[in-house]
């Protein structure tokens, strides 16, 4: 395990643009895990100065995300901390100071281009088949002349100035050192024509002035880094430990999960969003463990993970830096494993919230009774509604169809049902250990099938051909309302 000296101070940055989906997931959940590893700090910084793209309820859908993980932050925007305000756009004069800075030291130049110009620049660049790039108008421009243009009221950005010749190395904790000849560099924008520094200023002013010492982000920022390091190093900043994820493939492994794809796995249950994820009743332990195996593994057999399982075994030497398919199967398998894991009282209460929202009044006396049952069959909790909603059912009701067992006659299904009834009826009780040797004399006699009596038998008492084990589901509906419903399975079948 990877032994760091110090506790790390980690950030999660997301923007608040939409849904917080997986890749937001797993970069929140390592950084977590890191700080509380090492003794650490997770703080959460939103980066909000897209207003084009800004979504007011995404920030509070993001935060409401985590705390459903069990993902808990040390310093944010509703915490407080040493290092805020920790919304960028509170932030702006910070990044404005800092971009002078860079200016005055010659690393950065004001550029008048009007939009019209860089539209022919990127053309001519196309019609060459050249890379497109900035092609360098004004910055050589002296920054006393800049400034009596700016006075003027001309209207500017702020690059930077990238060297142009040599190389660049940079280092990524998972790769290694990577090379790029400075000529393939851009002279990126870093504060727009309105004042507001772009992501690549903003993100590294607020790494250093948080003291963040392992920035932990998706792959797609690679490209970046050989700016975001000659930035750091303009300042004269420390460098921070860079981790760059492993890409998410679709489940074929071919490509990145389209909007179309994201859609279809909405329809068969699945999906990339933590919020959907929620309301599609996964747990969170069971998100979490998934999530967590998308790019890191503790050895080549060990799956199961609580939380706390993670915070000890997590390392970022285990971490693969190989694209990761989504597998949605294990996505399942782990949860059904942590819904058989929870306490009986614990998914009560968590599949209650479902049964409600389908227009059933459980109570917790009978959740809690059929709770053992459940866990052994529930992928999700969502499923509860289908598998168990019977049990909260005043009447149930079913095409007759159902009652007829494959390989029987119709008058052999009512025979079935009429001779089971005199039975129950003189039973003390409906307990599984009171009925289940008399029925199965029954299916004996009948010189039928145990699954063409039982399951004449479960459609009657549940309304389903598929349930909960039969008897134990009668101990809970209940002898009266058991015999209610063979009653009306036997007039259904006349």
């Amino acid at each position: 395990m990877t032994e760091i000296k110090q506790p790390a101070r980690v950030r999660f940055a997301p923007s608040p643009t939409g849904h917080m989906h997986l890749g937001s997931a797993r970069t929140a959940l390592y950084d977590y895990l890191l700080a509380r590893q090492t003794g650490g700090t997770f703080v959460l910084r939103i980066e909000d100065t897209d207003t084009k793209r800004y979504v007011p309820e995404a920030e509070e859908e993001l935060i409401k995300g985590l705390k459903w993980l069990g993902i808990e932050y040390d310093e944010g925007p509703d915490k407080g901390g040493p290092f805020g305000p920790y919304r960028q756009s509170e932030r702006k004069e910070i990044y404005s100071k800092y971009a002078e800075q860079l200016v005055e030291s010659g690393h950065a130049f004001y550029c008048f281009c009007s939009p019209e110009h860089l539209a022919k620049v990127r053309e001519a660049q196309q019609a060459n088949k050249e890379s497109l790039h900035y092609d360098g108008t004004c910055r050589e421009i002296p920054v006393e002349e800049s400034r009596k243009r700016i006075a003027a009221g001309e209207r500017f950005v702020i690059r930077f100035k990238m060297p142009k010749t040599g190389s660049t190395t940079v280092h990524d904790y998972l790769r290694g050192d990577i090379t790029v000849e400075n000529r393939v560099l851009d002279d990126s924008v870093l504060v727009k024509s309105d004042g507001w520094a772009l992501y690549h200023l903003a993100a590294m002013v607020d790494d250093y002035l948080m003291k963040i010492t392992h920035v932990i982000r998706g792959s797609e920022w690679l490209p970046s880094l050989p700016l975001h390091m000659h930035l750091i190093r303009a300042f004269g900043w420390p460098e921070p430990t860079f981790i760059h994820l492993s890409v998410f493939l679709k489940p074929s492994g071919k490509g990145k999960m389209s909007k179309r794809e994201t859609a279809e796995a909405m329809k068969d249950g699945h999906s990339i969003f933590v919020k959907d994820l929620e309301e599609l009743g996964y747990v969170p332990e069971g998100v979490v463990n998934w999530t967590a195996l998308m790019g890191w593994s503790y050895d080549d057999h060990t799956e199961y993970f609580s939380l706390q399982d993670l915070v000890e075994k997590f390392s970022i030497d285990h971490l693969n830096p190989s694209p990761a398919a989504i597998n949605f199967t294990k996505l399942d398998y782990f949860n059904a494993l942590h819904i058989r894991n929870l306490t009986d009282e614990d998914l009560a209460n968590r599949v209650k919230p479902f049964l409600e929202a389908a227009s059933y009044k459980p109570s917790m006396e009978t959740l809690i009774k059929i709770a053992p049952i459940l866990k052994e069959r529930l992928p999700t909790l969502g499923d509860v509604v289908d598998m168990a909603g019977f049990f909260f059912k005043d009447a149930i009701s079913y095409p007759a169809e159902d009652l007829i067992a494959k390989g029987l006659e119709k008058t052999q299904c009512h025979q079935i049902l009429t001779e089971t009834l005199p039975i129950l009826v003189g039973l003390s009780g409906i307990q599984k250990d009171i009925v289940e040797e008399p029925l199965r004399e029954l299916v004996e006699k009948s010189g039928f099938s145990a699954g063409q009596v039982f399951g004449i038998l479960r459609v009657a008492v549940t309304g389903q051909k598929v349930s909960p084990p039969l008897f134990e589901s009668m101990e809970v509906i209940g002898k009266d309302t058991v015999l209610n419903r063979i009653r009306q399975a036997i007039k259904l079948l006349e």
